[in-house]
C-alpha cells in the first residue's frame, strides 16, 4: 500500500515536471502577446515626396509628384506630415500656356496644382544633402517646422522619388546624383534612430529597381517602375503644352489610387498588379523579403491615408438633451443678450450694386508739360509768322 502511494506521488512529481516547461511556454507567449498588442500599429503617416528634375521638358516629373501629393491629402494626410520638394516651378514657367496650372491629364481635364500647394522645397533647394538630411533628422536648428519631417517610432512613412536615374543612381537637377547606397544608408539611419515604423519607398525612374536593390534595414517595402537595363517610359502627350504630361507607371498608379477611399480594405498586393508591362512597356518591380508584414494584410490606407483610431465600446449612451440643463442655459444667454448693447453696422450698399456701379468723374486737369508745350507751339507760330525781326515790338 505505502508502495502504491509513493509510485502514485512519483508519477504526479513526473508529470509536473513534464508540463512545467509547457506552462512556462504559454506564459511567455501570452506576456509575449500582450507586449506585441501594446506596441503594434502606428499613430501617424507622413509622406516624402521628391521630383528631381528642372527644365521643361521634364514637366511630366512635376505632375507625377503633384498628383501623388494630391491623393494623399486626399486620403486625409494633411499638409503638416507631407514634406514636398520641387526641382522647378512648372506652373509659373514663361512655356506654360496656362500659367499657375499643372494638368496630368490630356485635354487639361485635371489641374494637380490647386489652390492650396504647399511646397517645402523648391528650385536649388531640391538637393541631394537637403534630402538626405530630411530623412536622417540632421538639419540646422533654425529650420522651420514645414520642412522638417518629424516622424518617431510610431509613424508609417511614404517616399516617393521621380527624375531620370540610371544603374544604382537617381540624377537631382542634372547637376548631382544619389547613389542606392546613399540611400539605402540614410534609411538605416533612420531605422536606428527610431524614425519610422514601416516604410514603402515608390520610385519612377529609368532602371528604379536598382535603387533598392542596396536596401538591408527593416520593415521596408519597395516599388520601381523598371527593372535594371529597362527605361521608364512617358505618357499622354499633350500638343497644346508641348510636352508629356505624366509617367506610365505613376499614372497606372494614380488611376488605381483614385479608386481609394479612407474607408478602404484594398491591401498593397493589389497595388503590386496595377501596371503589367502590356501597360507600362516597362517591368514594374517590388521587392518585400525587408517587410515583416505579409503585403496582402497591409492596407493601402496604411500609407496614402490618415490614421484613425476607433474605440469600440459595449455600452449604451444617450443622445437626449437634459432638458434642465437647456432651461438654464437659455435663461442665461437671455440675460446675456439684454446686458449686451445692440450691434450696429455701417450701412453698405448691396455687393451687386457696388460691382455695377458706374465709376465716379474726375475733375479734369491738364497733363504734365501741357502748358509748357502750348507756349511753345505759339512762339513757334510766331516767328513762322513774324521773324526774328519784329521781336523788338514784344520787348
Amino acid at each position: 500500500m505505502v508502495d502504491a502511494c509513493f509510485l502514485g506521488q512519483g508519477f504526479a512529481t513526473l508529470v509536473g515536471l513534464l508540463l512545467l516547461p509547457f506552462g512556462s511556454l504559454a506564459a511567455s507567449q501570452i506576456e509575449d502577446q500582450a507586449e506585441q498588442f501594446f506596441r503594434s500599429g502606428h499613430t501617424n503617416n507622413w509622406a516624402v515626396l521628391v521630383c528631381t528634375s528642372r527644365f521643361w521638358f521634364n514637366y511630366r516629373h512635376v505632375a507625377n509628384t503633384l498628383s501623388v501629393y494630391r491623393s494623399v491629402k486626399r486620403l486625409g494626410i494633411p499638409d503638416s506630415h507631407i514634406v514636398l520638394m520641387l526641382a522647378d516651378d512648372m506652373a509659373c514657367n514663361p512655356r506654360n500656356p496656362k500659367p499657375a496650372t499643372v494638368f496630368s491629364h490630356k485635354n487639361m481635364e485635371l489641374n494637380v496644382y490647386g489652390d492650396d500647394v504647399e511646397v517645402d522645397y523648391r528650385s536649388y533647394e531640391v538637393t541631394v544633402e537637403n534630402f538626405l538630411r530630411v530623412l536622417t533628422g540632421r538639419i540646422p536648428s533654425s529650420t522651420p517646422r514645414s520642412k522638417r519631417l518629424l516622424s518617431d517610432d510610431r509613424s508609417n512613412i511614404l517616399i516617393y522619388m521621380t527624375g531620370h536615374g540610371g544603374n544604382g543612381f537617381l540624377k537631382f537637377q542634372d547637376s548631382e546624383e544619389i547613389t542606392n547606397i546613399e540611400l539605402a544608408d540614410a534609411f538605416e539611419q533612420m531605422w536606428q534612430k527610431r524614425r519610422y515604423n514601416e516604410l514603402l519607398f515608390i520610385i519612377d525612374t529609368c532602371q528604379g529597381a536598382s535603387m533598392y536593390e542596396r536596401f538591408y534595414s527593416p520593415n521596408i517595402m519597395a516599388l520601381a517602375s523598371s527593372q535594371v537595363g529597362e527605361d521608364s517610359l512617358s505618357h499622354q502627350p499633350d500638343p497644346a503644352i508641348g510636352v508629356h504630361l505624366m509617367d506610365r507607371y505613376t499614372f497606372y498608379v494614380l488611376e488605381f489610387l483614385e479608386e481609394i477611399n479612407p474607408a478602404s480594405q484594398t491591401n498593397m498586393n493589389d497595388l503590386f498588379q496595377v501596371c503589367p508591362k502590356s501597360l507600362c512597356v516597362s517591368t514594374p518591380g517590388h521587392r518585400t523579403d525587408l517587410f515583416q508584414r505579409d503585403p496582402k494584410n497591409v492596407l493601402i490606407t496604411d500609407f496614402f491615408g490618415s490614421v484613425r483610431k476607433v474605440e469600440i465600446t459595449t455600452e449604451t449612451i444617450s443622445l437626449q438633451p437634459d432638458s434642465g440643463i437647456l432651461e438654464s442655459s437659455y435663461k442665461k444667454e437671455l440675460m446675456d443678450e439684454e446686458l449686451m448693447e445692440p450691434l450696429k453696422y455701417a450701412e453698405q450698399l448691396p455687393v451687386a450694386q457696388i460691382i455695377h456701379q458706374k465709376p465716379k468723374l474726375k475733375d479734369w486737369h491738364p497733363p504734365g508739360g501741357f502748358i509748357l508745350g502750348l507756349w511753345a507751339l505759339i512762339i513757334m507760330v510766331f516767328f513762322k509768322t513774324y521773324g526774328i525781326k519784329h521781336m523788338k515790338f514784344i520787348f
